[in-house]
Order: C-alpha cells, then structure tokens, then sequence
C-alpha cells in the first residue's frame, strides 16, 4: 500500500478499525471481480484501488441503529444513482 493513499483515507476515515475493514472487505470484492469505482493506473493493487476510492469518497462508512436497537454498520458506495449498502459490518 502506497504511503500518501493510506493517508489520504485516513483523513476521510479517521477511525483505522473502521478503515481496516473496509479496505479488506473492499478488497474481497475487487478480487471478486467488482468493477472499481475509480480509474486507475495499470499495476495498482487493489488495496491502492480501495484507498483511492475512500480517499476520493466513492466509498464512505454509515453507522446507524437497527429495528431492535443494536448498532448496525456498513460499508455504502457512492453512485451518481445515490447511496447503495455494499456490505454490513457487524451483525444486527
């Protein structure tokens, strides 16, 4: 992972826990063969391709509380169609 991109999600993610989960379950998904949000350069890897799409903020965190009153957190991408729920974090 590249240095200036981990430091540039940081600053839109400031919680590394939350940041960590992310860039891993985003990962997952790009290996799964998930179209990236972002263009990249030929040869970045996919946790720079994750980093640069929470740095870019096409990827955000959302922390809300479920129907039975217990945390629910998530993962959201950001379209130009709005917000869709990629993957939840935690159970609810």
């Amino acid at each position: 992972m590249k240095a200036d991109l981990v430091q540039a999600a940081s600053e839109v993610i400031p919680n590394q826990q939350i940041l960590v989960n992310m860039i891993s379950r985003r990962v997952r998904q790009l290996c799964l063969g998930h179209r990236p949000l972002v263009e990249y350069a030929p040869g970045l890897g996919h946790a720079d391709i994750a980093l640069t799409e929470i740095a870019n903020k096409k990827l955000t965190f959302e922390s809300t509380l479920g129907q039975n009153g217990k945390l629910r957190s998530g993962i959201v991408e950001i379209t130009n169609r709005g917000l869709r729920r990629l993957t939840p974090i935690g159970t609810d």
